[in-house]
């Protein structure tokens, strides 16, 4: 069973919501979870309608029931990397001193990659730890992560650090982190719309995790519709069921002053809505058979008709719980 759940999808696909959404759903079965943002948008504290989060653990919601509880945390890069100072250089004073003077952020602005080895490197962190019974702190962790453009890259930076810095801290710190992130305690979710463009972008980054090695997890479809009318009923509709649909459109009211009249002119509109929609459901259907063609488990989410907020959280959580463990 994973552990450490990635969360990434091409922007505009609502992954930070589904990131919170399966930290709720791991806590619905009962575990102690943390949920962790690594971009700075503070995005979490939006959907779980709270305060923006410090850099520091905190508890954010229970599970119905009180089954089991999601903390979170925004990692900074700045801050991971005056904890990476202390823990392996016992800095102490002299990392604050350098944060004082601008040393932390210029380092984390402009090394290459350091940012992401630092990111992910505290994500794992949370991941392997342990309380003094020798038991994990938390049961799951859940990262909001990158885009699908670059997860692999933010992923796989630590194994190229690793063969950078041959000796010496960094490079035990880079190959610990490599092997959670390329272990079976983890896995890379992708979310998805059922649109040409975000499939192709999650086919690519299948392609691309697979290629580095890297544990893909499941397809997460999110704001799914329903299909009410496919081309065929669209084509009855304006043939030979025509009669029966203006005799129902006036049945419900639309009939005005003469029988039949008002509701005939609504048949032109209405069908042209028809036939978008079932232009819709043709292609989404295309693009769930690619989706599926990846060998993959998928899961759906519906879309919310209120938009996200704290209600639909849950019912979202709710849904992916129903639908299994991802």
């Amino acid at each position: 069973m994973s552990r450490l759940h990635v969360v990434s999808g091409k922007g505009g696909t609502g992954k930070t919501t589904v990131a919170a959404a399966l930290a709720l759903a791991l806590a619905m079965e009962g575990r102690r979870t943390l949920l962790v943002e690594v971009e700075g948008r503070q995005g979490i504290a939006q959907v779980f309608e709270t305060e923006p989060l410090p850099y520091e653990e905190r508890r954010i919601a229970m599970a119905p029931g009180g089954s089991g509880e999601v903390h979170a945390l925004a990692i900074d890069a700045e801050r991971a990397l005056l904890d990476y100072l202390q823990m392996f250089y016992r800095l102490g004073s002299a990392g604050r001193a350098l944060q004082k003077i601008g040393a932390v952020d210029f380092a984390t602005t402009v090394a290459p990659g350091l940012r992401d080895v630092l990111l992910t490197g505290k994500a794992c962190e949370a991941v392997r730890r342990k309380d003094r019974s020798g038991r994990f702190v938390y049961d799951a962790v859940v990262m909001d992560a990158p885009p699908t453009g670059r997860i692999t890259r933010f992923l796989n930076v630590n194994d190229e650090v690793a063969g950078l810095a041959r000796i010496g801290p960094i490079h035990t710190q880079a190959q610990a982190v490599m092997r959670v992130l390329k272990s079976p305690e983890t896995a890379v979710h992708l979310v998805t719309l059922l649109e040409e463009m975000p499939v192709q972008e999650t086919v690519d980054g299948v392609a691309e995790l697979r290629a580095a090695g890297l544990p893909v997890g499941g397809v997460v479809i999110n704001m799914t519709r329903p299909a009410v009318l496919d081309a065929a009923a669209v084509d009855a509709a304006a043939g030979p069921a025509r009669a029966e649909v203006v005799g129902a459109l006036t049945r419900a009211g639309l009939g005005g002053a003469r029988p039949g009249a008002s509701a005939e002119r609504l048949m032109e509109p209405l069908l042209a809505q028809a036939r978008e929609h079932a232009e819709r459901v043709a292609l989404e259907s295309a693009q769930y058979t690619e989706l599926t063609s990846l060998g993959l488990p998928t899961y759906a989410l519906a879309q919310l008709p209120d938009g996200v907020d704290l209600g639909g959280l849950y019912r979202q959580a709710r849904e992916l719980h129903r639908q299994g463990p991802l």
